[in-house]
């Protein structure tokens, strides 16, 4: 039971970015994957997610998701399997609230609400008592619920309420792409808490793409990864991110 990504070369526009990326994430562990601008990190991201701009050589790639060939599932299909992505800036989607776009999520990757096979929920408004709390939980306020999904947000706003989704969604694996970008720092902790939340409760394993250590003083990985020119050149532990900003990306960027 583990995402296992060996080898992976991916490239838009006919320019190649990843260069042959090699890790392997097991069931709650949390790796930070972390590199300079332009480094690869978002286009990890994306080719994992299934974005169809980022083309994967299959021929020197594999991708397996709990022995399954991620690479052969359409981005849905890989949603429906527990691949979840919170994007660096998330879209904001006039006319439709929160709680109905999270009814929605929901039930594609579950079932119709009364009728999926765990029968979780006997009506709507049971449904809502559960969004509730669990908006509570994550600090997202009442209100949010209500309004259209992103529109007028502040940057903590729209990234609490991600979280969320993503507590909602109960993922095998989650790839959290920059969502420290923009963050004062009660809102990375109030982020940072809420995703390690999801990773015990759920035994979620989690891709944490940032540039800075800030949410690792919340959210402390157990591997750490410098991406630098589409290749993973070093990996350690948590202590790695010190040094990181301690050093820069400098040193490794003459490798």
């Amino acid at each position: 039971m583990s995402l296992i990504i060996d080898s992976l070369h991916s490239h838009i526009a006919e320019k190649d970015v990843l260069k042959g990326i090699s890790l392997t994430v097991q069931p709650g562990e949390i790796h930070a994957i972390m590199g300079p601008n332009g480094s690869g990190k978002s286009t990890l991201a994306y080719t994992l997610a299934g974005h169809p701009a980022y083309e994967v050589d299959t021929v020197k790639s594999r991708v397996e998701l709990d022995g399954e060939n991620l690479m052969e599932l359409s981005p849905d299909e890989r949603a429906k399997q527990g691949v979840f992505l919170a994007f660096q800036y998330p879209t904001e989607i006039p006319g439709v609230s929160v709680q109905n776009f999270l009814r929605a999520l929901w039930e594609a990757r579950f079932g119709p609400l009364k009728d999926n096979p765990e029968k979780s929920f006997d009506s709507v408004l049971a449904f809502r008592r559960y969004l509730q709390a669990e908006a509570e939980k994550l600090g997202v306020a009442p209100e949010l619920l209500q309004r259209n999904l992103n529109e007028g947000f502040s940057g903590g706003e729209r990234k609490r309420v991600e979280i969320l989704q993503m507590s909602l969604f109960k993922p095998r694996y989650a790839i959290l792409d920059e969502t420290d970008s923009g963050l004062d720092i009660d809102a990375i902790r109030i982020v940072a808490e809420g995703a390690k939340h999801i990773v015990e409760t759920h035994d979620t394993g989690v891709l944490l793409i940032t540039h800075y250590q800030r949410i690792l003083q919340f959210i402390e990985p157990d591997f750490v990864h410098v991406l630098v020119n589409g290749q993973i050149v070093k990996s350690g532990e948590k202590e790695l991110a010190q040094e990181l900003e301690n050093t820069g990306y400098e040193p490794y960027l003459t490798q």
